[in-house]
């Protein structure tokens, strides 16, 4: 389990679910209960641990604090998957100053999300 551990409550956990399962190769680590809908579901993309929790109305409330940043093998090819899958894309992708490729998307919740990946030394 990671020490620090972001949860995103969503009135639309199966199409969340379905955008990091396809998008982020996302899997099922943890659910509750064990049977039936889901309240929670824990999810491990790469080494870390995400959570997903079903409310029935979340709120919209002030503009988001928080971002998730997912490093990605290929940016540009997974932002080409981002709307299909029910996100949208925000910015990028752009090399940055400090060694990463980044574009901005949001999740179908309208989260936002960075896609980064190491710009090889050259």
């Amino acid at each position: 389990m990671s020490t620090i551990q972001p949860v995103v409550i969503t009135a639309e956990q199966d199409v969340l679910l379905g955008f990091c399962t396809e998008l982020f190769g996302a899997e099922e680590i943890f659910r509750v209960p064990e049977e039936g809908p889901a309240f929670y579901l824990g999810l491990r993309i790469g080494d870390t641990d995400v959570g997903l929790v079903a409310k029935k109305d979340p709120g919209t409330g002030a503009a988001p604090r928080i971002v998730l940043s997912i490093g990605v093998d290929d940016v540009d090819e997974t932002l080409g998957r981002v709307t299909a899958l029910g996100g949208s894309v925000r910015s990028g992708p752009n090399d940055m100053p400090w060694g990463q490729r980044v574009a901005h998307i949001q999740d179908p919740d309208g989260n936002p999300v960075n896609l980064t990946q190491p710009i090889p030394a050259q």
